[in-house]
């Protein structure tokens, strides 16, 4: 079966940064494109950012573009999100998953507040 657990999430004030993990087992980690997607309270699943198979390609949401970077450690079975400059509208649950609609797992809470 397909695990993914986030974790890394917390309480941060606005402009601070948080680093998520995802730990991914049950599949070859290494042949997937991964995902981060969020839902925060009372609105529909985000896209957030995505990783091809090898980390060559990367892609964005443009809400979190030049905040937020991605990556992965196929060796680990692991993937990160580096989410900086934090803005009170990225508070959400964060999840990694295969695609969308795909099992996504435990999230993480993460809230920006002051």
């Amino acid at each position: 079966d397909v695990q993914l657990q986030a974790s890394g999430g917390g309480l941060v004030q606005p402009g601070g940064s948080l680093r998520l993990s995802c730990t991914a087992s049950g599949f070859t980690f290494s042949r997937y494109t991964m995902n981060w997607i969020r839902e925060a309270p009372g609105k529909g699943v985000e896209w957030v950012s995505g990783i091809d198979a090898d980390g060559g390609r990367t892609t964005y949401a443009d809400s979190v573009k030049g905040r937020f970077t991605i990556s992965r450690d196929n060796a680990r079975n692991t993937m990160y999100l580096q989410m900086n400059s934090l803005k009170p509208e990225d508070t959400a649950m964060y999840f990694c998953t295969q695609r969308i609609g795909a099992p996504r797992g435990q999230g993480t809470l993460v809230t920006v507040s002051s």
